[in-house]
């Protein structure tokens, strides 16, 4: 069976990874924003630091994420974030946070910078992936334990983070790719097209060629992965990942052997176009 073809009733019957099925992109983005508080929460009334591994897109959750925040007074204080990528110049550094494309420029648009200051998450608190210290997400690991959460969006080739798939003839087992660290890569052509038509008028020449991610390593320790599948052109890949074989070449499938992983997609997603159409044009 072609497992692209599935439909959307079917959707997630049987596998491993929970099926979270949302009406619209925006109930992706609230239902995520409440998980993610219910654990900030839960952890504030421990007294127990939250460390969770965060992306800088889909961007629409932090705009509920800033409004539940400021409105309900939830404190932030004691939470450690790690976003999970940057892009990396020609020079092997970060491109420069005034950027409109670099991510850490856009947390702080976006997200640290309306936070009310006696909520937020404090400065030394907030980390991005760095190419002259790779080894930092796993000395915060040693510090604050497994990941309370990590979440984010899925690329069109299934990478979570910039996790991208091995390289066509490139040996790598499932084992390996798992074993992959915080580090910094090629991005494929496939991802740099897609995020040209997403953040810069498909202008594929002004997406970075490099990128540092934090690794499937560190991801696959997390007491929580959660996947975000807002888009239409994630239809195929929503069943690959669901469905379909588990595989490195679909970095996102590996998550069916992790303990607790859930996606939320949306009808975008779920019932995308999926079967190729051959389209008629009237000739004049």
């Amino acid at each position: 069976m072609d497992i692209t073809l599935i439909k959307p009733e079917e959707l997630g019957n049987g596998s491993e990874i929970k099926l979270e099925k949302c009406n619209t992109e925006h109930d992706i983005y609230w239902k995520m924003a409440l998980e993610m508080l219910d654990v900030i929460k839960e952890n504030n009334a421990k007294g127990k630091t939250t460390f969770m591994i965060v992306p800088y897109g889909p961007l629409g959750g932090y705009s509920v994420l800033v409004y539940l925040i400021n409105k309900y007074r939830i404190s932030l204080k004691n939470c450690v974030f790690m976003n999970m990528d940057e892009y990396i110049g020609k020079d092997g550094k970060y491109i420069p946070k005034t950027d409109p494309l670099s991510f850490r420029g856009g947390m702080e648009r976006i997200f640290y910078s309306l936070i009310d200051d006696e909520l937020n998450v404090l400065p030394e608190n907030r980390y991005f992936p760095d190419p002259d210290d790779t080894g930092m997400c796993m000395r915060l690991i040693e510090k604050y334990g497994v990941p309370d959460m990590t979440w984010g969006g899925i690329g069109i080739n299934g990478h979570f983070a910039f996790n991208e798939p091995p390289e066509p003839g490139e040996a790598c087992t499932d084992e390996e790719f798992l074993a992959r660290p915080t580090r910094v890569l090629s991005i494929t052509r496939e991802t740099r097209t897609i995020n040209a038509y997403m953040n810069c008028g498909a202008n594929l020449d002004a997406i970075p060629e490099k990128c540092i991610t934090v690794g499937m390593k560190e991801i696959f320790m997390s007491d929580r992965i959660r996947i975000l599948m807002p888009r239409d052109w994630l239809a195929a890949m929503l069943r690959k990942v669901l469905h379909g074989e588990i595989s490195c070449h679909v970095p996102c499938s590996l998550f069916r052997n992790h303990k607790d992983c859930m996606v939320y997609a949306c009808g975008d997603a779920i019932y995308g176009d999926v079967v190729p159409k051959i389209r008629v044009y009237n000739k004049k």
